[in-house]
């Protein structure tokens, strides 16, 4: 992996930008999630290594078939498309963009690794009411990919080594960090961050911008015992539900098309 001089100037700065990273761990820092030692090549080549360990485990991430449930991803890629196409994601032309849905009921769920591999449990698809409350959790989730808060985290958790171990191909690393991208707990500060760019990519579209905050409204009618454990972590719901209501507001954006039929329409696609 270190065969020119360029690679072992780059390998030596990387090392010393993981001393002051570890630093700004052992110190509580803040500025250490703001950190990213890696370029927007190795993410994709870290999400690529990634989607391959799930695609290839059916028994705990069983993958639903794109080739054999077309309309369904048919109109998962129509939901991302409109998300990519509003001319707000920096990163549209350079990541994957890749859609897969994992059929399990229980996993309310959805995440996307970096490089831009989106997958989304069937748990959340019937969770969710309407297509607009789809596209801001789509949003969501490629605005983490997008603002490249996985590599920038995971960094500070794991460390450099690690992350090039993935990249390297060394299956025991790429199984802990698939693992760990799945379950990952971002920051306050990155979720707050992936909320707004949600409106932001659906402002320009035919949605309610603040589609995501539908998921957050109905996670609080449910009380805070029923609420997912990976909550726990993040920003109160409520001030989050405010929050994209707020940015809707300020953005004035004008989309307010939820398309509940449709995505009724979609549920019934998903394989019994």
């Amino acid at each position: 992996m270190y065969g020119n001089k360029y690679d072992m100037k780059r390998l030596i700065y990387l090392v010393l930008l993981a001393g002051i990273l570890q630093a700004c761990r052992t110190q509580g820092n803040s500025i250490g999630q703001n950190i990213n030692l890696f370029s927007i090549d190795q993410d994709k080549q870290l999400g690529a290594q990634v989607a391959h360990e799930i695609d290839s485990n059916p028994k705990e991430y069983p993958v639903i078939d794109s080739a054999k449930n077309v309309a369904l991803y048919t109109y998962m890629y129509k939901v991302r498309n409109l998300i990519l196409n509003s001319g707000q994601v920096k990163l549209k032309d350079q990541f994957e963009w890749r859609v897969r849905v994992i059929q399990n009921d229980s996993v309310m769920n959805a995440f996307c690794t970096p490089g831009g591999y989106i997958y989304v449990y069937t748990g959340i698809l019937k969770f969710l009411d309407s297509e607009d409350q789809l596209a801001g959790v789509l949003g969501h989730e490629i605005g983490h990919a997008d603002m490249r808060h996985s590599t920038r985290q995971m960094t500070q958790m794991y460390g450099v080594q690690i992350l090039l171990d993935v990249i390297a191909g060394k299956h025991e690393a790429i199984k802990q960090i698939s693992g760990a991208i799945i379950s990952l707990k971002f920051s306050r500060n990155h979720e707050t961050e992936a909320d707004a760019c949600s409106v932001r990519y659906l402002c320009p579209t035919p949605y309610n911008a603040d589609g995501g905050a539908g998921f957050f409204e109905k996670i609080q009618n449910l009380g805070g015992a029923k609420q997912p454990e990976f909550l726990s972590t993040h920003p109160d719901p409520g001030n989050r539900i405010e929050h994209f209501h707020t940015a809707k507001e300020e953005q004035n954006c004008q989309g307010n098309n939820q398309f509940k039929t449709e995505y009724a329409q979609m549920l019934k696609l998903l394989p019994k």
